[in-house]
């Protein structure tokens, strides 16, 4: 089985415990501050990695380092990982959570490419209009470009609006080109 459909699998698992308890946006930003650990944290992915330390061993440090300030469900399912030998997906399942949370929240994320910096309003609207017009919530990441010139640039998964200037001037161009001849 591949990485990404193990991980999906654990993340599946690991959105059921956070709906039991109730509390869905903490167990997604508590699991991605500790996936952001072991990402970071070259000791402590060197730990984890390591096959000369015993699964008990890691299991102890985990509920040690974790017991007081995680939910008890959530430092389980870190110890089963290590139980299945699975703790180097730990980033892996935070992705695959995150993206199961927005599913279910019906968020979606969308690239925003504009030729200058936005100002808070500015942000709030291209938000909101995004919003009206896919029927979910979108959460948008803007990007500067001048090259665009004007307008905005959209990317919602596959699918790409382009509403910028540049792409404007190119079909006019195409459009003026193709009826001189």
């Amino acid at each position: 089985m591949r990485d990404s459909t193990i991980a999906r699998n654990y993340a599946e698992a690991l959105l059921a415990l956070a709906r039991k308890a109730n509390a869905l946006e903490m167990w997604e930003a508590t699991f991605h501050a500790v996936a952001d650990a072991v990402q970071q944290e070259e000791r402590l992915a060197n730990f984890l990695a390591a096959p000369q330390v015993a699964a008990s061993d890691k299991k102890r440090i985990l509920e040690a380092a974790f017991g007081s300030t995680l939910p008890r469900p959530m430092v389980r399912f870190l110890q089963k990982l290590v139980d299945n030998r699975r703790q180097m997906l730990i980033p892996d399942i935070a992705v695959e959570f995150a993206n199961l949370v927005d599913e279910s929240e019906g968020r979606v994320h969308a690239k925003v490419t504009l030729a200058r910096e936005a100002s808070d309003a500015d942000r709030a609207a291209i938000a909101r209009q995004l919003s009206e017009r896919l029927g979910k919530t979108v959460v948008p990441h803007l990007h500067v470009n001048p090259a665009i010139l004007g307008g905005v640039v959209v990317k919602v998964g596959d699918t790409v609006m382009d509403g910028s200037v540049r792409k404007r001037l190119s079909m006019l161009r195409a459009r003026l080109a193709g009826t001189s001849r």
